[in-house]
């Protein structure tokens, strides 16, 4: 009976852990010109019963990107690097113009693309959403262009 248990624990042990899920909702980019920066701005859902954080982010779009954070102080705003991103259980995080953003610099993307972006997770599969790429005066994702979001297998 015992190493019925223990066998049954090992193989519990064994399989990999499943990454809690996220959703993504009305990812975009806002694109200007490839010599200025882009901003990157989708909504993370978490269902799951754990925390989910995000590590990093990146996309053959942009030279680099990064986790940024809109500061404001006396007036003046400025773009903070953020390391590491929260995404409550049961909650969401929001990414949007004045507030967290993705910063993409060195874009290579035109308006009316969909680009891929993969965000990587301290523990499971990266998560990969497609961005809409939107002009200078875009403010907000279009109702009718969803965001699929899919969990990589590693």
């Amino acid at each position: 009976m015992r190493s019925l248990a223990a066998l049954v624990l090992l193989a519990a042990l064994a399989r990999p852990a499943a990454a809690a899920p996220l959703r993504a909702e009305g990812a975009w980019f806002r694109y200007l010109l490839s010599s200025i920066p882009a901003g990157g701005y989708v909504t993370l859902t978490n269902p799951g019963p754990a925390t989910v954080v995000l590590t990093g982010v990146a996309s053959p779009a942009c030279g680099s990107l990064m986790f940024h954070r809109t500061d404001s102080q006396g007036g003046m705003e400025r773009m903070v690097a953020v390391p590491r991103i929260r995404v409550p259980a049961g909650g969401r995080f929001r990414f949007a113009p004045g507030g967290y953003h993705l910063m993409c610099d060195a874009p290579h993307m035109h308006r009316g693309q969909t680009v891929p972006v993969t965000f990587r997770l301290a523990h499971g599969a990266p998560l990969v959403v497609r961005f809409a790429v939107r002009g200078a005066n875009a403010s907000g994702p279009r109702a009718s262009a969803p965001a699929p979001a899919r969990m990589k297998s590693q």
